[in-house]
């Protein structure tokens, strides 16, 4: 009798350490889950940004406030003719 009572326990013990482990895990892939969903936010809000950044509306600001360049004028343009090379 005392060996089968043992035997229930040990088996009664690995079930509860099975479902810990379990409910642990569980745990865990939820906070990854919303670790991934705050990160992908701000991915999506940094690649905002760089499309802001990058578009011609702004580098064009920025070419002209930090850099002292200026869109030119039609007078401003030179066309360069270029010759045919000899056969």
């Amino acid at each position: 009798m005392a060996f089968w009572l043992a035997v229930f326990l040990a088996v009664a013990v690995t079930i509860q350490a099975r479902q810990t482990a379990a409910i642990r895990s569980s745990r865990r892939v939820a906070q990854l889950r919303e670790r991934r969903t705050a990160l992908e936010a701000e991915r999506a809000g940094l690649e905002r940004e760089i499309r802001l950044r990058t578009g011609r509306r702004e580098l064009g600001r920025v070419a002209e406030d930090d850099l002292g360049l200026h869109f030119p004028n039609d007078s401003e343009f030179t066309q360069l003719q270029l010759s045919r090379p000899r056969r």
